[in-house]
């Protein structure tokens, strides 16, 4: 064997090159057609081969996450487990694909119990996606061993990227998709197909949004448009809260978070900052959370402004997050930037073309029950002659050539004529059998006419859409706000004037200038502030709140700080 002379610096980078591929295109981008990374369609796949629909009885994850690492899926059990935890997590998904029994993890970021003691089957759902697979619709390719065949991609109804959504990092880039209302993605698909040169202005007026599982408020709408014109945009996404009054105070309540914030880490993060006193204001923050819904609630300090208090949390934590938009995906084995029309075009080319396979198939087959019917026809027409014949053949074989030269039918009808059985001669079976070549030959006529015909074809894609919508239809979850300017905290706050007490041990309130009344004779009068013994008060003034009070060290630094953040003491 030879030595081989090659350039290390080409030969790395054609392994890495292959290497990223594998990652892009074998395991972190999903397919722009279906949807689903490569993990999610195995998974699928298993769980349709073990007859795990929503009307059968749940299996065990860990027989279903064997079944796939052990066909079609060479990688790690966790991996898989992962993929298929997800697919049945609510708020994760905009409509789930698998039904989970058991724990299968929590918004608060709780891990899911071990694979073997939970369950799964799939959702009806998921069956729109895996429809007609066995009818020939798409390609089947080699697993990873060549002992097997997995699907090339599944023959959806529906345009599960857009539904769904998909996040994913590969080698170099990244994928960050969305789910979405499935009514508007079907309004828009509809539109795309009546008229395939439609913009994407018009479809905007269909396509309002993501609209997320766990709800919250989009703010802008200017980052939607242009992820749908370009493939990448950013957006503003905020809790929804509300205000209420718990124990004669004021309360804020969050109902619903931005997508993808684990509720446990955000209670803390407010509390972290409550405790470093970077958020002044609240009293008590307790987790209200049940099977109906979120609810947390953040009880404020007598005195506090909610407003202030709810701009400064916005700031500071994950009740408003900026979810970026990426629309990648994968078209040909290549990775692909889509915008909203070409996403949506691709599922249409995708659904004409698993139609028309789908069409052909059950065509050949219609053609094929005719066919032999049409030889049982004959035979009928001319029963005793049949009869005679087979009666006086030594065997099948030349009965069968008799049969095929006597009435020119084919191998086949006459293989069907002797396999007759004596029943099927009675009035009433031939009656039945003359009306079901009748309803084949109106189904054959049916399923040529979708196959030359565009407008047929588009009609059946209309309907069936149009069924999805129908079953799977629900009200959008995620509210959309016009744009807003960020709004300044002092906006929030009246611009009242304050006294400003300073005391000789360097303590420092502030009272509204309001809380001073002209005082009878023999009144007690109002404390602007409590002082310590040894303390008194050295020094106040009169400002507004706006104010900025400057203050200089004994080192000589300038610190500045607002009127109205200076602690306000008790009258």
């Amino acid at each position: 064997m030879g030595i081989e002379n090659i350039d290390i610096s080409k030969s790395l980078e054609k392994s890495y090159l292959d290497y990223s591929m594998s990652v892009i295109v074998g395991r972190a981008l999903p397919d722009v057609r279906d949807g689903l990374k490569p993990v999610h369609r195995r998974i699928l796949y298993s769980m349709n081969e073990l007859n795990l629909s929503p009307k059968s009885p749940y299996k065990k994850s860990a027989r279903i996450v064997g079944d796939v690492i052990g066909k079609y899926h060479p990688h790690g059990d966790s991996a898989v487990y992962d993929a298929l935890v997800r697919m049945a997590q609510s708020f994760s998904m905009r409509i789930p694909i698998v039904d989970g029994q058991g724990n299968f993890g929590s918004i608060d970021g709780d891990n899911p119990a071990a694979m073997r003691y939970t369950e799964a089957r799939m959702t009806s759902y998921a069956e729109e996606l895996l429809r007609d697979i066995e009818k020939d619709t798409i390609n089947f390719i080699p697993n990873y061993d060549n002992s097997l065949e997995e699907p090339e991609v599944l023959p959806t109804r529906v345009p599960n990227l857009l539904i769904n959504g998909s996040n994913g990092i590969a080698v170099g880039m990244a994928t960050n998709i969305p789910p979405h209302r499935i009514d508007e993605v079907i309004d828009a698909s509809l539109l795309l197909l009546e008229n395939p040169n439609s913009s994407v202005e018009e479809l905007l007026d269909i396509v309002k949004g993501p609209d997320f599982p766990t709800g919250g408020i989009i703010y802008g709408k200017s980052g939607i448009f242009e992820a749908y014109r370009k493939g990448r945009g950013r957006i503003k996404v905020r809790a929804k809260l509300h205000y209420e009054k718990v124990n004669s105070r004021d309360a804020i309540v969050i109902d619903e978070l931005p997508y993808q914030v684990n509720k446990a880490r955000l209670l803390e993060q407010i509390a972290n900052l409550v405790r470093s006193k970077s958020i002044d204001g609240i009293s008590d923050i307790r987790d209200e959370s049940d099977r109906k819904g979120i609810r947390v609630v953040i009880e404020l300090k007598k005195g506090a402004i909610k407003e202030v208090v709810e701009k400064n949390l916005l700031k500071s934590t994950n009740l408003e997050i900026t979810f970026s938009i990426n629309l990648l995906a994968i078209k040909n084995y290549e990775p692909k930037l889509f915008n909203l029309v070409d996403i949506l075009q691709e599922f249409i080319s995708h659904r004409k073309e698993v139609i028309t396979r789908r069409t052909t198939f059950e065509l050949e087959k219609a053609k094929a029950k005719a066919h032999i019917l049409e030889g049982v026809q004959v035979a009928i027409s001319h029963i005793d002659e049949v009869v005679q014949i087979i009666k006086s053949s030594p065997n099948s074989s030349e009965a069968k050539e008799i049969l095929s030269s006597k009435f020119e039918l084919s191998q086949k009808q006459t293989s069907a004529i002797l396999d007759m059985r004596l029943q099927k001669l009675t009035s009433f079976e031939i009656d039945r059998l003359l009306q079901e070549l009748e309803e084949l030959k109106k189904e054959i006529e049916y399923l040529q006419s979708i196959l030359d015909s565009e407008e047929k074809l588009k009609d059946v894609i209309r309907k069936e859409l149009l069924e999805i919508k129908s079953k799977y239809s629900s009200p959008r979850k995620t509210a959309i706000e016009e744009d807003y300017d960020d709004i300044d905290v002092e906006d929030l706050i009246p611009n009242l004037p304050m006294v400003v007490t300073i005391t000789n041990n360097g303590y420092i309130k502030r009272v509204p200038l309001s809380t001073y009344e002209k005082q009878k004779r023999g009144g007690k009068g109002k404390t602007a502030i409590t002082t310590y013994e040894d303390d008194f008060v050295k020094d106040f003034f009169i400002s507004n709140a706006h104010d900025t009070l400057l203050i200089i060290t004994n080192f000589g630094q300038l610190f500045w700080l607002k009127v109205y953040k200076i602690p306000e003491a008790s009258a």
